[in-house]
């Protein structure tokens, strides 16, 4: 494990280097891996596991559309897709990827498969740091680890068959056998990650939660339904208000800013936007920093937590989900949004 100077702050990095493929195969040659869950995470993260030469099954609930997704996946009943309790029972490593609300769902069940040596992995600190909400609470003999990439199942699987990878974080909650940082460096290698970086439970759900609320996807939403409202009210058309408020964005400015940082999207640009956006930038900053704190300290007292929990268990809540996406795909934003995807010029 390395040290890197982040601005003055040294962290803990693993890279593909240091710790190559062929170490994290060897590590794990005699370990089978059930990915449990084949939702968000869990295909992305089985097939490069697969694809990487790991010894890999899945378990799925029977008669559902994960079940028949991980099939058309090249998952075979019976050899390397079986029932979530089949599968626990096979593995030496159980991938805990089922959705925070099945995680609690299904805690009994896979518990009683946590025999002792075995490893149980998790991509979220959710389930662990609110385990007084949650009540999972693994068996102490067990290692409890963590590979967190930050980014969506299909953002991480994207990249593996692009040869590039996505960058993770990793934590180790309990390690009973002295194996729990090699077991868990070489997962995080195994399921396609650019480097790792070392956190811990706590610190993933709360960067996690907050970042999901913020500017992954919450902060971001409401900025741009605020420019584009303001354009709108002031005559500009759907496909002008969208072009300026998001694909020029997503398609041009964001890339840039992903391969070389801020300062040199900024640089590249008219000298007017330039001085536009240094002038503007603080007065967001301390416009939105109040409700960064809020939200912050909203997650660490667990509300934001239960909040989820009381919604995702509902037997509605698949229903009321679909609604408010629709009502959100229905805005005008986004039915504009539609047709300039559309208009894009196929790559060739």
């Amino acid at each position: 494990m390395a040290q890197m100077n982040f601005g003055g702050v040294i962290e803990n990095v693993v890279t593909r280097e240091e710790y190559p493929l062929k170490k994290a195969l060897e590590t794990l040659k005699d370990e089978t891996i059930a990915v449990i869950g084949y939702g968000v995470q869990g295909p992305g993260q089985s097939l490069n596991l697969r694809d990487n030469g790991f010894n890999v099954i899945v378990g799925q609930r029977k008669n559902s559309k994960s079940w028949d997704k991980a099939v058309a996946d090249g998952w075979v009943e019976g050899e390397t897709l079986f029932d979530i309790e089949e599968a626990c029972e096979k593995a030496t490593i159980i991938q805990y990827l089922l959705s925070d609300a099945g995680q609690i769902a299904m805690w009994s069940t896979v518990k009683k498969h946590l025999t002792p040596g075995k490893a149980l992995y998790f991509s979220h600190g959710f389930g662990i740091t609110y385990k007084e909400r949650t009540g999972i609470i693994p068996p102490e003999d067990v290692d409890v680890i963590l590979i967190a990439p930050k980014g969506s199942g299909t953002s991480l699987r994207r990249l593996f068959l692009e040869g590039r990878g996505l960058n993770s974080s990793f934590a180790i909650h309990q390690d009973a056998t002295g194996r729990a940082y090699d077991r868990v460096i070489s997962l995080g290698i195994g399921v396609g990650s650019g480097y790792l970086f070392e956190t811990d439970f706590k610190r993933e759900v709360y960067s996690d939660l907050t970042g999901e609320r913020g500017t992954l996807m919450g902060a971001i939403q409401g900025i741009f339904a605020a420019q584009y409202q303001v354009l709108r009210e002031n005559g500009h058309t759907p496909s002008e208000a969208f072009n300026e408020t998001v694909e020029e964005l997503t398609q041009s400015l964001m890339p840039l800013i992903g391969e070389n940082g801020m300062d040199w999207m900024y640089a590249n640009c008219s000298t007017t936007a330039q001085r536009g956006a240094l002038d503007w930038w603080p007065k967001f900053r301390d416009a939105s920093l109040p409700v960064f704190k809020e939200l912050y300290a909203e997650v660490a007292a667990g509300r934001e937590a239960q909040r989820s929990i009381d919604s995702n268990s509902q037997p509605d809540y698949r229903e009321k989900l679909n609604e408010e996406l629709k009502n959100l795909r229905e805005s005008e934003m986004w039915q504009a949004g539609a047709v300039v995807r559309n208009l894009r010029p196929e790559r060739k």
